[in-house]
């Protein structure tokens, strides 16, 4: 399985390549937006490591934008701590997740094979109409939410959120993703309607983060995440 890492600092490249390809993977490298553009559709990467910050024209954001116009291959973006707003920009881009520099190679092991996963799943048509988490059951067809057997009785945005989230497990979906999806364009910056229905969605699907009983995901100053579907 074929990997491309671009970053601008060769000892990062260097780095990604001899521990990646410790796992098993094949990696080429890219220095540059335009370079790795031109690797991506040459060779057609299962997976794409991207820096957000590159020295030069493209950047990662600007590369990213530019593969999503003809491609659909997973994305990582890395940052470095503080750009949290850069993340955002990253995810609204088409990057599928994110990574904060310095990070340890299992953690990025873990992500790669989390995104893969979403990506295969996609390709194969799953969530299915029927999705099942624990004790949670959502009809997609029917609009249907059940808990524990009895009927969660949802407002229509609450309901939306949640397609939204579950239809994209384990993917960080950005509060501008929420608000453009579920409210419509003109609603860019209201970040704070989200969270209010997030947290009433919450509640009535009775979250017990101290028990172990979450479905949704804070990514702070980004946007939620719905776990992984088994």
């Amino acid at each position: 399985m074929l990997i491309l890492v671009v970053d601008d600092e060769p000892q990062i490249r260097k780095l990604l390549k001899t521990g990646l390809g410790g796992y098993g993977y094949e990696v080429m490298t890219a220095a540059d937006g335009q370079q790795a553009l031109t690797i991506a559709a040459q060779h057609a990467p299962a997976l794409i490591v991207l820096d957000i910050s590159l020295g030069s024209e493209p950047d990662g954001l600007e590369a990213c934008r530019a593969l999503r116009e003809w491609s659909s291959v997973p994305v990582i973006m890395l940052s470095v701590m503080g750009e949290e707003k850069t993340k955002v920009l990253a995810l609204d881009a088409g990057a599928d997740d994110y990574l904060t520099k310095p990070f340890g190679m299992e953690e990025l092991r873990a992500r790669i094979q989390a995104v893969l996963r979403r990506s295969a799943a996609g390709a194969s048509g799953v969530p299915t109409a029927q999705v099942h988490v624990g004790a949670l059951s959502v009809d997609l067809v029917g609009r249907r939410v059940d808990l524990d057997g009895e009927e969660v009785h949802l407002t229509p945005i609450e309901y939306e959120i949640l397609r939204l989230l579950i239809t994209n497990p384990g993917k960080i979906i950005t509060h501008r993703m929420i608000l453009a999806q579920v409210w419509g364009p003109g609603f860019g910056e209201m970040s704070h309607y989200v969270r209010l229905y997030v947290s009433q969605l919450r509640r009535k699907l009775r979250e017990k983060p101290a028990a172990g009983i979450r479905y949704i995901i804070n990514e702070p100053g980004v946007g939620y995440r719905f776990i992984e579907l088994e």
